[in-house]
C-alpha cells in the first residue's frame, strides 16, 4: 500500500515538519519506495513535483523539505506499486483540469476492475488503476454538472457518491482538491489532526524531531494535516472509519449533508 498526505490552511503554510516524516517512509523507515510526489496550490492552479526514485534518495525531496514552499492545500504521496510499473507517469499526484480548475489526486489502494469503466473526457497517461479512477470520477462529475454547482453540498454528496461506488472495487482512500476544498475519503488507514491556538510542541514518529509551533504561527492560524497513519507520537489524531468522507477548507473540517 502507498501512502498519503494532505494538508488544509486558512493561511499560506509550510509542510516542511510533516513532509520530512513522511519522507522517511519511502524507503527508509516503511517500504514505499517506488516513488514519490507533491502537489501545491497557488490560487486555482497547482505546481508538482514527482520522482519515480524513493523520496529518501530524491534531491528533490531535498529541495521540498529545504525550501519552504507555502500553500493553503497541499497533497503528498509516497508509492508501494501494484498496478504500473515503476515510471514518472505512474507517479502520484494527478492533476487535470475541470471548471477552468486544476484538480489534484492521489490514492492508496488497489481496485479491481476499475479499468471496466468507460472513459469520455478524461484519459489516463500512466497505467494505474488510481489515475484511471480519478478520470473516470471527473468525467462523471463534468457530465453532471458541465459548470460548477452554486450549492457546494450537491457536490460533496457528488464526490461522496461516486467513492462509495468505486470502493466496492476495493481499496480507494484518497486524497483530492480543487483548489477550494481538500476532499478525503476511507477505506483504510487514514487520520487527521488540525492544529490550532494554543499552539504546543510535536515529535515526528519517524525521525524524532520536535518542532514548536507557538514559535512559527500566530494566533489565528489553523492548519489540518491528514495522513494514513499518524506523523506524531505526541498529539491526539482522529481516526477516520471506514466510508467516512470529510471536507475541509480554510482548515477546518465543513458539515456535509449525505442525505
Amino acid at each position: 500500500m502507498c501512502e498519503l498526505l494532505g494538508m488544509s490552511a486558512n493561511v499560506p503554510t509550510d509542510i516542511c515538519f510533516s513532509f520530512t516524516g513522511l519522507v522517511q517512509r519511502g524507503g527508509r523507515t516503511g517500504p514505499h519506495s517506488d516513488g514519490w510526489g507533491i502537489s501545491l496550490y497557488e490560487g486555482r492552479g497547482s505546481r508538482s513535483f514527482h520522482d519515480p526514485r524513493p523520496s529518501v534518495a530524491s534531491e528533490i525531496a531535498e529541495l521540498i523539505q529545504r525550501y519552504a514552499i507555502k500553500s493553503k492545500i497541499i497533497i503528498s504521496h509516497i508509492r508501494k506499486a501494484n498496478r504500473g510499473k515503476i515510471c514518472l507517469e505512474n507517479t502520484h499526484p494527478f492533476t487535470r483540469e475541470l471548471w477552468s480548475c486544476s484538480w489534484v489526486f492521489a490514492h492508496n489502494g488497489q481496485l479491481n476492475g476499475i479499468k471496466i469503466k468507460r472513459l469520455k473526457f478524461y484519459q489516463p497517461i500512466g497505467t494505474t488503476d488510481s489515475e484511471h479512477a480519478f478520470c473516470w470520477m471527473l468525467d462523471q462529475i463534468r457530465k453532471k454538472y458541465p459548470k460548477r454547482p452554486a450549492n457546494s453540498q450537491q457536490l460533496w454528496r457528488y464526490i461522496h457518491k461516486l467513492a462509495e461506488e468505486v470502493s466496492k472495487l476495493g481499496v480507494f482512500s484518497f486524497l483530492m482538491s480543487d483548489s477550494y476544498y481538500l476532499y478525503v475519503y476511507c477505506t483504510n488507514n487514514m487520520c487527521w489532526i488540525t492544529r490550532r491556538h494554543p499552539f504546543g510542541k510535536a515529535r515526528l514518529i519517524d525521525t524524532g524531531e520536535i518542532v514548536d509551533f507557538r514559535k512559527l504561527t500566530t494566533p489565528k492560524d489553523i492548519v489540518t494535516i491528514v495522513t494514513s497513519r499518524a506523523l506524531t507520537d505526541n498529539e491526539e489524531w482522529h481516526h477516520m472509519k471506514k466510508g467516512e468522507f470529510v471536507v475541509f477548507k480554510d482548515g477546518k473540517q465543513q458539515k456535509i449533508k449525505l442525505n
